[in-house]
């Protein structure tokens, strides 16, 4: 209760607060990017049970002009890059944290075609809501493997307290600014999970 309770103050405030330059960065995002403004994908949350994101758009359309489908390199323009590193692309995830779909500390939720990639031991990183931030993205974010996300993320479930919550807000803050761990070395973003060799 504590930590939901915590969770609404702080979303409720940032929304408030943030609304201007939310509306600065949709007015940006539609300058270089085009409609739509927002991004929404169906992700796992708490015990894998699915919810739909949503977060600023940072990349181009799928497909060119011809109909090919592009890779993230070809579709991430430099201020997708700029506004992923900024991380204000996420910051329509504070809805998703209003509506009770996510946490703002808890593991990052991936794709829904990861689900039956799992180990038994990495899909308890669902036994907790998924968060906008996490002990994962605080040590190592992209620039890590999967196996050392999954490890970090359990960590976070079998240690998770208001003062781990509030460690992690603050390494967070710090990480934004440093711009540390935005791509996986030699990706646009992070190569795709494959399931465990």
């Amino acid at each position: 209760m504590i930590k939901r309770g915590l969770d609404i103050l702080i979303s409720v405030i940032c929304l408030i607060v943030l609304l201007p330059v939310m509306f600065v960065v949709a007015f940006f995002v539609y300058w270089k990017l085009g409609a739509p403004v927002f991004f929404s994908q169906v992700r796992p949350g708490l015990n894998g049970e699915v919810f739909k994101i949503v977060k600023f758009r940072s990349m181009k359309s799928a497909a060119d002009v011809n109909g090919y489908e592009s890779t993230d390199e070809q579709r991430l323009s430099r201020f997708g890059v700029n506004l992923r590193a900024s991380s204000l692309d996420e910051l329509p995830e504070l809805w998703n944290v209003l509506k009770g779909d996510m946490s703002i500390v808890g593991p990052r939720p991936l794709l829904v075609e990861y689900l039956p990639l799992y180990s038994a031991e990495q899909n308890r990183r669902h036994d907790v809501k998924p968060g906008i931030t996490g002990w994962a993205q605080v040590n190592g974010r992209n620039g890590i493997s999967w196996e050392e996300k999954f490890k970090l993320d359990v960590w976070y479930v079998d240690h998770q307290s208001f003062w781990l919550d509030i460690k992690i807000l603050l390494m967070t803050v710090k990480k934004v600014f440093a711009r540390e761990g935005i791509s996986e070395h030699g990706q646009a973003t992070a190569q795709k999970f494959k399931g465990n060799t």
